[in-house]
């Protein structure tokens, strides 16, 4: 991946950006409409990093998600609503400009190849919690809508559509990322999967949350 030498940080409380994923945002602020306008006019990219815990500052997390603006609208009054796609992990190196807006240069942070015998078996693990999600009826940590269900004219629930679709991905990795950025409700969990780059690391990572979360909603039953 060809990156630019240094690229826009927007700082947000509890948001993850995800390799893959799609994250909606609102930009009102005038420093980020600023940006938004600058990256349109150029490589279309800027990274989403989270508040470091504690900080009194305004200061990013060390790792962060690279997008790409898929699509952005502007509306009368200045302001956007855009999409952005998650391209890769980042570790942010120095910052080149703090106003109006931070800009810092990135390195990418690449899964490294693995073979341990156990990806398997992780990946199984996985899908048989997210069935038992879907089977305890464990309510989505974020707002679903309702979906039509083709050909029954009745209308489905978007939760257990979206599960079915994550337990099919085939590759480890891009499963280990979706399911985190769709399952998974504490921010700093989240944070914690995107720091994490070996995937079968961040795979038991991601099941020992799963697991926790599972026992929040249905405690005294084994997982």
């Amino acid at each position: 991946m060809q990156l630019p030498p240094d690229v826009p940080v927007m700082i947000l409380a509890n948001a993850t950006l995800f390799p893959q994923a799609l994250l909606p945002l609102y930009i009102f602020e005038p420093r980020y409409r600023r940006m938004l306008s600058d990256v349109l006019h150029s490589h279309r990219m800027f990274c989403v990093a989270m508040q470091r815990p504690g900080s009194t500052r305004e200061t990013p997390v060390p790792v962060a998600g690279l997008g790409l603006v898929r699509v952005s609208v502007r509306h009368g009054d200045a302001t956007s609503h855009l999409i952005l796609q998650g391209l890769a992990r980042v570790q942010l190196a120095g910052a080149t400009r703090y106003k109006p807006y931070r800009r810092h240069r990135i390195e990418l942070l690449p899964t490294p190849p693995c073979d341990s015998p156990a990806l398997d078996a992780l990946v199984a693990r996985l899908r048989e919690l997210l069935d038992e999600r879907l089977r305890l009826n464990v309510p989505f940590p974020f707002p679903v809508a309702p979906v039509p269900v083709p050909g029954s004219g009745e209308t489905g629930v978007a939760t257990r559509e979206m599960l079915k679709y994550l337990g099919g991905i085939k590759n480890p990795e891009h499963l280990a990322d979706l399911v985190s950025c769709a399952v998974l409700p504490d921010a700093r969990e989240r944070q914690t999967i995107l720091e994490t780059v070996p995937v079968d690391t961040r795979l038991r990572r991601l099941i020992q949350f799963l697991v926790a979360d599972l026992r929040r909603h249905r405690p005294g039953q084994k997982f």
